[in-house]
C-alpha cells in the first residue's frame, strides 16, 4: 500500500463518482487596501483539515501569517530549523509558497521541475518561490540531487505543521480516490521527463506522510493574496495563474 500510495497513479480514481466539495468563486486580490483590477485569487476550503489545525483554514488578509508563526521548516541544505515566516520580508517581500505532498511522490517531482523552470519569471516578477515538502532534509535533499531543484530554495516539513495550520487535506480519500486526481494522466510526458532520476527513497518514514495533500500560496508581505489546496494527487495550482497574481502586485 505505501509504494501504492507513494506512486500517486491508481487506477481506481478513473472510476469513482464521489462529488468533488465546493470551493470559493474567484474574487478579486485585495493588496494594502486596494484592489488590483485584473488578479484573482482561487480559495479552496478544506472540508477535512487536520484535526492539529483546529479551526477554518485562513482565507485572506494576515490571519494565515498570524498561524504561521509558530510554524519553522528545515533547510534542505543544511537542516537547520527556520520560522517559515522569516522566508519573506513581512513588510512587502512578495513570495510563492508551494507545498509538495512529499519527496517521494513523482508528481511532487514533476511540480519541482515545473517550479525550478519558473524561476526566472517569478524572480523577474518580484517574487521569491520556495518549495516545501513532508519528509526531513535528508529526503529533501534526495529531490533536490535527483532533479536538481536548488536546495537553497527547499524546505521539509516532518510534522506537517504548515499544512495543518493552511487547511490542507489529508486522508486515504483524497490520495487514491479523488477525481480531481485524474487530470495527472493528462501530464503522463511531463511527469515522464520530471522524474528521469526518481527514486522512492525519498518517501517518508512516517506514511501517513504519504496520504498529505498539497497546495499552493501566494503573500505580500503579511498578506494572503492567492491560496490553492490541491483536491487530489498532482491537482496543482496553474502557474501561469499564480504568476499573474504576482505580477499585478504593485512594486514598492
Amino acid at each position: 500500500m505505501a509504494t501504492a500510495v507513494s506512486l500517486c497513479l491508481p487506477r481506481a480514481l478513473l472510476h469513482t463518482s464521489a462529488p468533488r466539495p465546493s470551493f470559493d468563486s474567484r474574487v478579486s486580490v485585495s493588496s494594502a487596501g486596494s484592489t488590483l483590477p485584473d488578479a484573482r485569487r482561487l480559495c479552496r476550503r478544506s472540508s477535512a483539515v487536520s484535526a492539529a489545525a483546529g479551526a477554518s483554514p485562513p482565507e485572506a488578509g494576515t490571519a494565515a501569517w498570524d498561524a504561521l508563526g509558530g510554524v519553522s521548516v528545515f533547510a534542505a541544505g543544511t537542516g537547520d530549523a527556520v520560522p517559515l515566516s522569516d522566508l519573506w520580508d513581512p513588510s512587502e517581500g512578495v513570495v510563492v509558497v508551494a507545498l509538495l505532498r512529499h519527496f517521494g511522490c513523482f508528481c511532487c517531482w514533476e511540480l519541482a521541475s515545473d517550479l525550478k523552470n519558473s524561476m526566472p519569471k517569478f524572480e523577474s516578477a518580484g517574487a521569491k518561490l520556495i518549495a516545501i515538502g513532508v519528509g526531513t532534509s535528508d529526503k529533501a535533499r534526495i529531490l533536490a540531487d535527483g532533479l536538481p531543484f536548488p536546495v537553497d530554495s527547499l524546505y521539509a516539513d516532518p510534522e506537517r505543521k504548515a499544512y495543518d495550520v493552511l487547511g490542507l487535506y489529508h486522508g486515504l480519500g483524497r490520495t487514491l480516490f479523488s477525481p480531481a486526481s485524474a487530470k495527472i494522466y493528462s501530464r503522463l510526458d511531463s511527469i515522464k521527463e520530471a522524474t528521469k532520476n526518481y527514486t522512492l527513497k525519498g518517501t517518508p518514514a512516517d506514511l501517513t506522510g504519504v496520504m498529505q495533500q498539497g497546495g499552493m500560496f501566494v503573500f505580500k508581505g503579511k498578506e494572503l493574496l492567492y491560496a490553492w489546496r490541491d483536491e487530489g494527487t498532482g491537482d496543482h495550482a496553474p502557474l501561469d495563474d499564480v504568476l499573474g497574481i504576482c505580477r499585478q502586485v504593485p512594486v514598492a
